[in-house]
């Protein structure tokens, strides 16, 4: 039975311990939280407005001032790139001029080259046509001058042939009146 005593003693007790409000909400103590909250709120207030939000004022700044530091290395980047494009550009089109134009004095020259070689070949044709023609020219005179000797030795034979005999001024009078 001792320990029904004890156990109804702590009991009791604990009743009378847990009679009252609930802290929070005793109204005895209301001052004493408000005066506790104000003093609290004043001292977080103040350590956020002296420590904690100038540090983050700070470390947005730095990111506020790297993020700009970075954009204006990015915009020298793209212009020095954009330079470089450029430049590229404009020595491959100095490029592709340059050996257009060596290609054509290439073009040229060999067209020069070849119309020489055309106009010497020509000129050695034009003087081995003027040689042929000077010694069918000769040849023919010489033929021409034969052809009257040979006629008259051919008209005489055939006369002789004929006839026996034949005079040699006639038949060649004869051979001469007949070429004209």
């Amino acid at each position: 039975m001792a320990s029904e005593t004890t156990h109804t003693e702590t009991q009791v007790a604990a009743d009378a311990a847990h009679s009252g409000a609930f802290p929070p909400f005793d109204p005895t103590s209301f001052g004493s939280q408000l005066l506790w909250l104000a003093i609290t709120f004043g001292v977080l207030y103040y350590v956020m407005s002296k420590v904690a939000l100038p540090r983050i004022g700070e470390i947005l700044e730095t990111r506020r001032d790297r993020i700009a530091g970075d954009l204006s290395e990015a915009e020298r980047l793209k212009r020095e790139t954009d330079e470089a494009i450029a430049s590229y550009e404009q020595a491959l089109a100095e490029a592709k001029a340059k050996a257009h134009g060596i290609a054509q004095d290439a073009r040229e020259r060999v067209k020069a080259d070849i119309d020489a070689r055309n106009a010497a070949a020509g000129d050695e044709l034009a003087g081995k046509m003027a040689d042929a023609e000077n010694r069918i020219s000769a040849m023919k005179t010489e033929a021409m001058a034969e052809v009257g000797s040979i006629a008259e030795e051919t008209a005489a034979a055939i006369v002789s042939e004929l006839a026996g005999s034949a005079d040699a001024s006639a038949i060649s009078g004869a051979v001469k009146a007949a070429g004209n």
